[in-house]
């Protein structure tokens, strides 16, 4: 009966930790592959035995109690401290194995992570890939996930990084559009075309498009017709004769290779070393881990 109640709490202090570091039940729950429901009970049973109320709870806010506040953050420590006992016995495989959790934006995921993981998983069966795409920034250590891969600068001095393949930012348009419209020859002739603009979902703030002009690097924001939140839909409008759009070269390739994109000035285009695979410290010695970033290395050295 006392090992149950030790468990049970063990349980409620798992829950509350995700669940006040992310904010929602929700949130905790698919962080910890459980249901909310689940979550809400273990943390109800948590508040019952510690004799505390640990939120405030609103139909559309959780938000931590002055107890615990006070609490989270020994909460937090015991979950780091049993993740990485977790993962002291993964490292003690020689054999990667399990489940590795990875984090990335669609972009990344879609065009990077998703063509890399059939070759991952044919050398290393007995890994299960659990990918979570989304354009909002994670917290991997509170969120629990062994790995992510961001594009852009990285300032979390919690995790270890690698520099991953470079890549371009040029503009496309089709061929159909181009058939019409000349295509411009310089960057300021931009203004005379179609253009279609992106909105960063994160800040609502429009994509400033880089140019290497000569020996520096200049930013347009053209006056778009069309403005979409999401790099995927720039390439679907443009490829269907929209106009003019910028995007990375990675996410290009495909629509390039079966000729419905054409590149648009390319001796513009500005070539950036900015994706990053991250890692927590913890996961350092996982198996699994070395083996994923082994592969994605290679991918780098085959792209340059």
């Amino acid at each position: 009966m006392k090992e149950q109640i030790v468990i049970e709490r063990l349980t409620g202090l798992i829950a509350f930790a995700r669940a006040g570091s992310l904010g929602s039940y929700t949130a905790a729950a698919r962080s910890l592959a459980i249901s909310p429901s689940a979550v809400s009970k273990s943390i109800q049973r948590l508040e019952k035995q510690l004799g505390v109320s640990l939120f405030s709870r609103t139909t559309r806010s959780l938000t931590l109690t002055t107890e615990g506040r006070d609490l989270h953050e020994r909460a937090l420590r015991l979950l780091r401290d049993a993740e990485e006992i977790q993962q002291a016995a993964k490292a003690a495989r020689t054999e990667p194995a399990g489940t590795l959790r990875i984090a990335a934006s669609l972009p990344i995921g879609l065009h990077v992570i998703a063509p890399a993981l059939p070759r991952f998983r044919r050398l290393h069966p007995k890994v299960n890939i659990d990918l979570r795409l989304s354009d909002q920034m994670v917290d991997l250590i509170e969120g629990g996930f062994d790995l992510a891969v961001r594009i852009g600068d990285v300032s979390d001095s919690r995790l270890l990084s690698r520099r991953l393949l470079p890549h371009r930012l040029c503009c496309y348009a089709s061929p159909e559009y181009l058939a019409e419209c000349s295509p411009p020859t310089h960057p300021d002739k931009l203004e005379e075309h179609e253009t279609v603009g992106m909105r960063y979902q994160s800040s609502g703030q429009i994509f400033r498009w880089p140019f290497r002009v000569g020996d520096k690097e200049i930013e347009i924001v053209p006056s778009s017709g069309i403005i979409v939140d999401a790099s995927e839909a720039v390439l679907a409008t443009i490829a269907a004769g929209a106009g003019i759009g910028l995007a990375t070269s990675f996410m290009a390739r495909a629509w390039v290779s079966r000729g419905a994109l054409v590149p648009v000035l390319a001796d513009y285009a500005v070539d950036r070393h900015n994706i990053t695979a991250l890692w927590p410290e913890s996961r350092r010695s996982n198996p699994a881990v070395r083996a994923f970033l082994d592969t994605l290395i290679q991918l780098s050295k085959q792209g340059q």
